[in-house]
């Protein structure tokens, strides 16, 4: 067995604790930048020239209201955390554009429920297919364990979030 001298040992701790420094650069660097990053790149991506007229915003309003079944307003505007108001100035314009309809609930007429359009569903379909195409790269060449790792630090990341938003 081959024992390091006290400088050698002295040396990796060094090494050790650089590597450390090296990754909380890292690490902060994609925290403060990266969703900015994605936003810009995202909106390039995004607004084609088939879907000039809608904004990332929209897309992710269109998202929210999902392929399934109508929504009511109200449960669109508590997952993008907005208020009623603010969503319906939003589907309004989404609705003059062809992306969005929007009725009346046959149950309660006080209810408004909205729902995509055919041409709601295309656009959510490429927003989709550029959502996949980011877990694909971050999963990139991540066996199972790392992949685990990573989930694990991206919960502790929300909760940490979260720690935050409840505050209020």
């Amino acid at each position: 067995m081959f024992l390091s001298s006290k400088s050698d040992i002295i040396k990796q701790e060094e090494c050790r604790r650089s590597d450390k420094v090296d990754h909380y650069e890292v690490f902060h660097d994609i925290l403060v930048n990266l969703f900015q990053e994605i936003m810009d790149i995202e909106g390039k991506a995004l607004i084609t020239s088939e879907f000039k007229d809608i904004s990332v915003n929209d897309m992710h309003i269109m998202e929210a209201i999902g392929e399934e079944n109508a929504k009511n307003m109200s449960s669109v505007a508590k997952l993008l955390s907005v208020t009623v108001g603010t969503l319906t100035i939003a589907i309004n314009g989404l609705v003059k554009k062809g992306y969005v309809a929007r009725e009346r609930s046959e149950e309660d007429r006080r209810v408004v429920l909205i729902s995509l359009t055919g041409k709601g569903r295309k656009a959510n379909e490429h927003h989709k297919k550029f959502h996949d195409g980011m877990i694909q790269a971050l999963l990139k060449d991540l066996d199972d364990e790392q992949q685990e790792i990573l989930v694990k630090s991206l919960l502790n990341l929300r909760e940490f979030f979260d720690s935050y938003e409840n505050q209020k």
